[in-house]
């Protein structure tokens, strides 16, 4: 482990810029921490956090000058390597047949080279289930593996977990274990403040060399484990996931699914913040003349009324079932899928429900040993 001091995290963004590469990061917008455009550390939201609980967020001033002292707000970084509209060809009418083009997204060999800042572990181990989802198997997904293969990935840890943090139980954090190219844990002691950095890949012995640090004291790579150790501990929400699958299966018609659904507004609100959701759907539309048509690809939900509609009817026709397939995707048929639950426990789906639906209390409620089953 390296030490670096705060004066020099600047330094950090200055080798990645020199190496071509764009910066998205943790900025303050509109109310809320996003990811966006960073030109420099002043862009990080220094000396804020953020307050959640089920159905609520709010920012408010640290009583220190943490760069990266939150959690995660609505934005998620599949919006940058799953982006929620890509132009995927357009058609023109040329005599009485047509040409086609693929649009720039979909063919540019030589796409943004973009690094991400401030990718906490949940963040990292969601990008993890994407990569199997777009990149593995037979038929990838240009657009994810292009931008995806071309990413500089700059991880934190959590050392203060959220209201509504359970990556604890959900063995995806908050220390981040694989996956990055450099790994930084921020330390504020007293008047210290300085990052512990760990470079995990030859990209990021690279930028280390162009920053100014120190070889870490023993004491000081046992203060970043134990910072993250504390987090562990201190998750605003927990859920036991033993034989959660199978408990899943068993009450595929519990009255669970009634209650939800009674509460459940259908908005997609959770499928939408979710950083592991990749539900899409492809539109095809030509202009008034009929002599040019485009076909784009957008975000879906499986919480639309169509989303399962096909030529025979409706499969998923109530809230009760859409809530239902969403729920065990998540934490049945994913782990089927992909050998891991598709919830990375972040939260997000639980501040950002605007009922305060909260899928911990859902599971531990079921899987509780007083629970019948229906």
């Amino acid at each position: 482990m390296y030490i670096i001091d705060v004066d020099h995290l600047q330094q950090l963004f200055g080798a990645l810029e020199k190496r071509g590469y764009s910066l998205i990061g943790p900025t303050i917008r509109d109310g809320a921490i996003v990811f966006d455009t960073l030109r420099s550390i002043a862009d990080l939201p220094k000396g804020w956090t953020d307050d959640q609980r089920a159905g609520a967020y709010a920012l408010r001033k640290r009583s220190d000058d943490a760069f990266f002292g939150f959690v995660v707000g609505p934005v998620s970084w599949k919006k940058f390597l799953f982006p929620p509209r890509v132009k995927l060809l357009s058609a023109t009418k040329s005599g009485k047949g047509f040409t086609v083009d693929e649009d720039a997204a979909v063919s540019d060999d030589s796409p943004r080279k973009l690094a991400f800042v401030g990718i906490r572990s949940c963040e990292m181990n969601a990008l993890a289930l994407n990569d199997k989802v777009f990149t593995a198997g037979e038929y990838a997904d240009p657009t994810y593996k292009r931008i995806r293969e071309n990413a500089c990935l700059i991880a934190v840890d959590c050392v203060v977990p959220g209201g509504n943090c359970f990556c604890a139980s959900m063995n995806t954090g908050p220390r981040v274990e694989e996956g990055f190219d450099v790994a930084l844990t921020e330390i504020i002691s007293g008047a210290d403040h300085w990052f512990g950095v760990r470079a995990g890949s030859a990209l990021g012995n690279e930028l280390m060399e162009e920053v100014e640090h120190r070889d870490a004291l023993p004491a000081e790579e046992q203060s970043t484990v134990d910072a993250t150790a504390a987090a562990a501990g201190h998750m605003g929400r927990q859920v036991v996931m033993e034989k959660v699958k199978e408990t899943l299966y068993e009450h595929f018609d519990h009255q669970m699914w009634d209650d939800i659904a009674k509460r459940c507004l259908t908005c997609a609100n959770c499928t939408m913040v979710c950083p592991t959701c990749f539900c899409s759907t492809v539109e095809d539309t030509t202009d008034l003349t009929g002599s040019r048509a485009e076909r784009i690809r957008r975000w879906d939900s499986c919480f639309t009324m169509d989303f399962a509609r096909v030529a025979g009817g409706n499969m998923r026709p109530s809230t009760k079932a859409r809530y239902r397939q969403w729920f065990m995707h998540k934490f049945a048929f994913w782990e089927d899928q992909f050998g891991r639950p598709g919830c990375v426990g972040c939260g997000r789906c639980i501040t950002w429900c605007p009922v305060g639906i909260d899928v911990t209390q859902e599971l531990n409620a079921l899987t509780g040993a007083n629970l019948s089953k229906a």
